[in-house]
């Protein structure tokens, strides 16, 4: 072993290398200098024959040798059924229009609706389609044009690649770069090369935040695309063919399972749901119908859609026997209810569309009048509800209070006694939830254990009916039918199911007042509640009949609560606006008596 050479300076001989720097120094800091005087200080590292200045000439450097192996392509695990994409939302969208149709061979079954309503369906669907703001691509078209464009891309790369001298001929032309450079004024390409510069950079940021913002907001489906789509093309339907429908009567089909809408998946054949990823199964399986308010919502926006953009008018509702089904079976009213509540309608200018704007206009006596007026957007349905609910508060005041009519000719004298109508309003309600036939619907809390023979044995035919019978072929139900038939000993003793508006007839009507003056007129005295009164209670007469009529038009009793007093306000400024132009005539009818006196 060599010995180790000491420091000139210092005599060390304990040496170290700097790995940032490669200088070598002893340990007392002192740096060998790669001079041609220092030269034998430093023939242990490395053999000298730079100039004084030159530095750093123990630095270590690494070399990477890389090998030519080409690495395998990664395979992907996806499954290849499944369609993603605009091939994904347009497999989708014939999902959907397969249970448009099944819809529509409901309805035709369960209504008993002309054939007609297919073709009308059908073309309204259609009207769908084109206004959405995504529309649903020509999936097969544009598959076929990827496919062969990418074939015919990867033809014509290979014969440029081939034959470069081919396809740099024009860029090698020597008297087009002549003559370019000829004319090119070198200030002018300087300002352009700028601009260019600053155009392509904005471009780019922009391209950037675009791309960004698209893929933050992207959405498989939006709100526009869901299976509730398809209940507001039956809505339109309906309207169009004047059929006296509401909104209600789709939900209680739905929950029911007599129309398809929840879990229709099972309805799908196995060839159309092995396509489909997660988010498409997602949006096809609603847990839950749809709102009353929900359906309207996409409802009304069809119908403004189709008008503004094809004028196709949608006609107005066919309010009569809309009108009496809300008397009868919802309030278990008479036809003195139903004359009252449809003069009210006509007093409260109710637009009895799909959406206000398809309706006149109100009449604007004075410039500060409205064109329209609040909740005028809301369902027909409701807005009857709401309309007949005033009417019952100005002939019974509904606050705890009697009132009775002092003339015979008063309409409310037509009507039952207040004692005994709320006492059989209660009957009625008790009844329907007792007798109803969709009390199994998701939204109703039933308790097995508080069932008795007669429901357990329903609530077990309604699940053989919804969760198996459709799974089956009609055959193999024959079979289990004929030859293995369920008998329920308690089948003949089930209750008959009682009309809840029959339970109103029979009742006594309102007496009439005689030389009584404490009691109060119907419509004396008249209260409005403060909907957004947070702190404040409803009568309990009044809160028994909102609680009756929000549940069976579909809504939250705050809501028609909000209706009411809207509606009840508008009255009253009727009422005095007619006193006032009654007022005024009086007036004007007294100055002309007078000039004709004086004359």
């Amino acid at each position: 072993m060599a010995p180790r050479r000491k420091c000139p300076l210092c005599g060390s001989k304990q040496w170290h290398k700097d790995s940032s720097s490669g200088l070598v120094a002893c340990s007392e800091g002192h740096v060998i200098q790669a001079s041609a005087t220092s030269c034998h200080l430093a023939r242990n590292f490395r053999n000298e024959s730079g100039e004084t200045q030159d530095l750093g000439n123990y630095t270590m450097r690494k070399r990477i040798l890389k090998s030519g192996r080409k690495k395998s392509a990664r395979q992907s695990r996806a499954d290849p059924k499944l369609y993603h994409g605009e091939r994904a939302r347009f497999h989708y969208y014939q999902c959907l229009q397969l249970v448009l149709r099944k819809q529509i061979a409901a309805l035709i079954a369960l209504w008993d609706l002309p054939p007609e309503f297919e073709t009308v369906c059908r073309d309204i669907w259609g009207l769908h389609l084109t206004l959405l703001p995504r529309p649903p691509p020509a999936e097969p078209y544009h598959h076929m044009r990827e496919q062969k464009g990418s074939d015919s891309d990867t033809g014509d790369t290979k014969p440029s690649l081939d034959n470069p001298k081919e396809s740099r001929s024009d860029d090698d032309d020597p008297q087009s770069s002549s003559s370019s450079s000829e004319e090119e004024d070198p200030e002018l390409a300087e300002l352009l090369r700028e601009n260019s510069e600053l155009s392509s950079s904005d471009e780019e940021k922009d391209h950037t935040s675009q791309k960004q913002g698209v893929q933050s907001n992207y959405r498989f489906v939006s709100a526009y695309d869901r299976p509730v789509n398809c209940i507001a093309v039956l809505v339109v339907a309906c309207w169009t063919m004047r059929l006296p429908v509401m909104y209600k009567d789709f939900i209680d089909v739905i929950e029911s399972y007599e129309l398809p809408y929840l879990d229709f998946l099972r309805l799908l054949s196995s060839d159309m749901t092995c396509h489909l990823t997660k988010h498409a199964v997602r949006a096809l399986s609603p847990h839950f119908a749809p709102s009353t308010l929900y359906i309207h919502r996409f409802a009304s926006r069809l119908a403004k859609r189709i008008y503004a953009n094809y004028g196709v008018f949608t006609p107005e509702l066919n309010a009569s026997p809309v009108l009496w089904r809300v008397v009868q079976q919802c309030l278990g009213g008479t036809p003195t209810l139903y004359g009252l509540a449809k003069r009210l309608g006509y007093i409260l200018s109710l637009p009895l569309t799909l959406h206000h704007s398809l309706s006149p206009t109100l009449r604007r006596i004075a410039p500060d009048d409205p064109d329209v007026q609040i909740y005028d957007n809301i369902p027909p349905e409701l807005a009857l509800v709401a309309t007949a609910i005033v009417v019952l508060k100005l002939v019974y005041g509904l606050d705890g209070k009697l009132r009775l009519p002092r003339d015979v000719k008063d309409p409310a004298s037509a009507l039952p006694d207040v004692r005994g109508y709320l006492s059989a309003f209660r009957i009625m309600d008790e009844a329907d939830d007792r007798h109803n036939e969709k009390r199994f619907s998701s939204k109703v809390s039933m308790p097995t254990g508080d069932m008795d023979l007669a429901t357990i044995d329903e609530f077990l035919d309604f699940c053989e009916r919804v969760l198996i019978q459709s799974q089956r072929g009609e055959s193999d139900q024959q079979i289990l039918d004929n030859y293995f038939p369920l008998s329920t000993e308690s089948g003949d003793a089930r209750p008959e199911a009682i009309a809840p508006h029959s339970i109103i007839e029979g009742l006594s009507a309102t007496k009439i007042n005689i030389g009584e003056t404490t009691i109060l007129q119907p419509g004396e005295s008249y209260t409005i509640y403060h909907s957004r009164d947070v702190l404040g209670n409803l009568p309990e007469e009044q809160a028994l009949i909102i609680t009756r009529s929000a549940k069976w038009v579909g809504v939250s009793d705050d809501y028609l609560c909000e209706v009411v007093e809207r509606f009840e306000r508008r009255l009253r400024r009727w009422y005095y606006k007619e006193r006032r132009r009654e007022k005024e005539e009086k007036e004007s009818e007294g100055e002309r008596l007078f000039d004709g006196m004086k004359d």
